[in-house]
């Protein structure tokens, strides 16, 4: 599928999103039609496989029926095959296109016609879905996983037939699509999935920071952490909201072995799965957990080969004193503030990583200067474990809900370069575009190639020595480091003087001009 194709896929889904336009807020919408995109991609990918599976037998999918013995004993073989293949099952009855085709037909009444009413069906459907993965392997993966979508919601219509129809022209427009599945290019309908979450959270304000990352920020990330590597083993992101960093540092390397994620947000955390699946990733390949990582981290056992993150920036937490006692903090000695938790995040991300791994993450500046307990933490981190690899500088106004200049900080447990920390200053490099900012390629590519020859760089990028560090008292704000000044052009005061006694001759010329005029209408000369 050629750019172009793509782009008119994306405007397409998009067009079908504005149905919902007006009816409710961005961050409620999406979770409609980011489902039932879902459901489709579902449906379309089970019919793929199926129809493969039958096609020596000269049928397809559609053409079981299910009300014999016979259509019902091949479905129990279906579905077995289905469950171990793609995690999940769907009768030929449960198809989005079943639905859809239902929901577009008319019945007639002697007033008017009426969308036949599918509310109740397409809610068995999705429940179903999830159902048919009870006791498998997949089960964690789609459990609860269309508990965002709420059919009898009066914002969708005030009446059921109101919203019945509004969900039928959804389904409609969306059943006109054809998700080329079967393309090579499988990742088209994943781009354009990730179009639409960057467009939701343009319209959703400040809680566009729960879920997505830009795009061009996620690229830094994981360019960083895949630096001379073509495989890996794992990566995690402790805060993944939809997933989108951990799928964009897939597109870095050729294979990852698996996916770890942890996220808060219920509802952030369904569309995380659901945009693994429709990425492709395997429900084999991915790990997903719904909860506080800070308070309660589900991976705790493992290390990471890649470790990546946006958390949220100076988040509230406990900050109880039994997590003293946390491996995770107990060697610093003390915990990041309970107001402001990016430490404790830093924390966690650099404990469950490997020994060979990298770890990259967005945070506000005030942790690169702030005093007491953050000191103290950055201080062990540089002096006892060696491990700050560079401090990056972002420009301001990048991130959706927030205009404030944010830093990458990158750490490792065994740095190639042990006397040094690279300070990158990339806030002078962006495009503004309206309100926001944005990293052009060739932005990205200078904080990257900079990053990956540890090349110091005239007012952008310097090696700071470790004595450096120490005499700024662990101070690690960037302009300590990097000297932006820009001298003044050195003025030559002999030709200033040539420029105002020129002026001042042009001005008598000028008054002596206008002098008759102002006698010839008897009025005061202004000079």
């Amino acid at each position: 599928m050629s750019e172009s194709q793509k782009r008119i896929l994306e405007q397409k889904l998009w067009s079908i999103a504005n149905i919902l336009r007006g009816k409710m807020n961005a961050s409620q919408f999406q979770d409609y039609i980011l489902g039932f995109i879902f459901y489709k991609y579902l449906s379309d990918k089970l019919v793929n496989e199926v129809n493969e599976l039958l096609k020596p037998d000269g049928i397809t999918y559609f053409d079981i029926d299910e009300n014999t013995e016979e259509g019902q004993a091949d479905l129990e073989h279906i579905k077995e095959i289905a469950i171990e293949k793609l995690g999940f099952f769907l009768k030929p009855s449960e198809l989005f296109e079943s639905l859809a085709q239902k929901g577009s037909a008319t019945h007639v009444t002697q007033d008017e016609g009426h969308d036949v009413f599918i509310l109740d069906d397409l809610e068995r459907v999705l429940k179903n879905i999830e159902r048919s993965t009870l006791g498998t392997d997949s089960q964690d993966d789609f459990d609860n996983l269309f508990y965002d979508i709420d059919l009898n919601s009066t914002k969708i219509g005030k009446s059921v037939d109101e919203r019945n129809k509004v969900i039928v022209r959804i389904l409609t427009a969306l059943g006109k699509i054809d998700f080329d599945l079967g393309s090579t290019d499988s990742d088209v309908l994943g781009d354009a999935y990730e179009y639409l979450i960057g467009q939701f959270a343009a319209g959703a304000g400040q809680k566009a920071g729960e879920f997505y990352t830009p795009q061009q920020v996620s690229t830094v990330l994981a360019r960083i952490v895949t630096t001379g590597k073509k495989q890996l083993r794992s990566v995690y992101d402790p805060t993944c909201g939809s997933g989108s960093l951990l799928l964009r540092v897939a597109k870095q390397v050729d294979e990852v072995g698996h996916f770890y994620g942890q996220e808060m947000n219920r509802t952030t955390y369904n569309l995380a799965r659901m945009n693994m699946i429709l990425h492709g990733v395997s429900y084999l390949q991915f790990d997903i957990k719904n909860e506080d990582t800070l308070e309660r981290p589900q991976h705790r056992d493992l290390k990471f080969e890649a470790v990546v993150a946006n958390p949220p920036f100076s988040a509230d937490w406990s900050a109880s004193p039994l997590l003293m006692n946390d491996d995770r903090y107990s060697q610093f000695g003390k915990l990041a503030p309970k107001g402001t938790a990016d430490f404790a995040f830093v924390q966690h991300m650099y404990y469950q990583l490997t020994d060979n791994g990298i770890m990259a993450t967005v945070l506000p500046h005030g942790v690169l200067f702030r005093g007491a307990a953050e000191e103290h933490i950055r201080k062990h981190f540089i002096e006892e474990l060696n491990a700050i690899d560079a401090v990056i500088g972002l420009p301001a106004n990048l991130f959706y809900g927030t205009s404030i200049a944010t830093c990458i900080l990158v750490l490792k447990k065994c740095r190639e370069d042990n006397e040094h920390i690279l300070f990158i200053d990339g806030s002078k490099d962006f495009d503004k575009q309206k309100t926001q900012n944005y990293l052009l390629p060739e932005h990205i590519d200078r904080i990257v190639t900079t990053y990956q020859q540890r090349k110091a760089d005239d007012k952008y990028a310097h090696l700071a020595t470790l004595e450096e560090v120490r005499g700024n008292n662990y101070n690690l704000n960037i302009p300590r480091y990097v000297n932006t000044f820009a001298e003044q052009d050195i003025l030559d005061l002999d030709v200033i003087a040539d420029e105002l006694v020129q002026i001042n001759n042009e001005l008598a010329e000028t008054e002596t001009s206008i002098l008759p005029f102002c006698k010839e209408l008897n009025i005061k000369a202004p000079f």
